[in-house]
């Protein structure tokens, strides 16, 4: 692999802003192409970003030679298609979470990844910030003991009309998907893929679930309470609760800057470590190390840990009946 490790986004919507400001703070990375499905929205984000190659479909920038890896930045029900175009171009791929939109169609892509030994991150970017990468470390070393219960949550008013992304089934919208797949992913961090699930949610006149609440049950014990909404503006924070005290992060949970570890007769000890950037150059720099070491999947946001999430979101989708058109 290069030094510099050439970037193409497949996508042109706000996802895709976000990432191409992204790898703006991100050394030795390159965005050289861009994929839209017309030339003058290609050219658009191409002008913007000073991106060389403007391609006006996405087949023509996964064949294009000078790209290293393509960030997939469509909305979820086009993930396995988009992602399974470039992988069979032979292109490494980093896809917007969630990877698919359910787990027959991540297994497709999961397989077709380590069958042409290409590498596959689904972008949970929020794993890769500074303070939960700390996070990682005191649960690692012991500091509140052994994990007990969890209590996570996201939810936005987002205000949006009927004919937005995030309220159209058949763009796969709805709450669940788009910002509870969040708190699913701190919580499968740290106890892992849950027994079993009990679930509620409260669905709009579009059809998509705009509030919802999960409780997840874990084989050692542990218990996990989620919920999220797009309705609704929650705390945004997680707490952990262990054998030996508790951390909780506030506000912002997404993107957190700070954090509170909490022992029973000690002082609270509060742990700043805002990012820099928007966050997603986190992810960007975790592919790059990646693929710079040879790597197909990340240790940190592995290929079988996003099977389990989308395992366990068709349980939570199955106990409300929700089925996306495209099913």
């Amino acid at each position: 692999m290069p030094d510099t490790i050439r970037w193409g986004i497949l996508g042109t919507g706000g996802i895709a802003n976000a990432f191409a400001t992204a790898l703006t703070y991100v050394d030795d990375a390159e965005l050289v192409a861009v994929g839209s499905r017309a030339p003058a929205t290609a050219n658009a984000f191409g002008e913007r970003y000073r991106i060389p190659h403007r391609h006006a479909s996405y087949e023509a920038l996964a064949d294009d030679p000078d790209v290293d890896v393509i960030y997939v930045a469509t909305p979820h029900v086009y993930h396995r298609e988009n992602t399974l175009l470039c992988l069979r171009a032979g292109k490494h791929v980093l896809c917007e979470k969630p990877l698919t939109i359910n787990a027959r169609e991540a297994r497709e892509i999961i397989n077709c990844a380590r069958q042409k030994k290409l590498f596959l991150m689904e972008a949970m970017w929020t794993r890769f910030v500074p303070l939960v990468c700390r996070l990682r470390e005191l649960l690692a070393e012991g500091v509140i003991g052994e994990v007990q219960m969890i209590v996570a949550d996201l939810g936005y008013k987002m205000g949006f009309g009927p004919e937005h992304r995030i309220n159209n089934p058949a763009l796969g919208g709805g709450a669940l998907m788009d910002v509870g797949i969040y708190p699913l992913a701190y919580v499968s961090m740290i106890l892992g893929a849950p027994a079993r699930s009990v679930s509620m949610a409260r669905f709009g006149e579009t059809g998509v679930d705009e509030r919802a609440a999960v409780l997840l049950e874990y084989a050692g014990g542990a218990l996990a309470v989620i919920y999220t909404g797009t309705t609704v503006d929650t705390p945004r924070e997680v707490i952990i609760m262990g054998t030996e005290g508790q951390i909780r992060i506030f506000g912002d949970m997404p993107k957190p800057s700070k954090m509170v570890v909490a022992r029973a007769g000690e002082a609270e000890q509060a742990i700043v470590m805002p990012p820099v950037g928007n966050g997603y150059n986190y992810e960007a720099l975790e592919v790059m190390r990646c693929l710079r070491e040879g790597r197909l999947e990340s240790e940190i946001m592995p290929l079988d840990e996003s099977l389990a999430l989308q395992e366990t979101t068709d349980r939570i989708r199955a106990e409300w009946g929700l089925k996306y058109p495209t099913e």
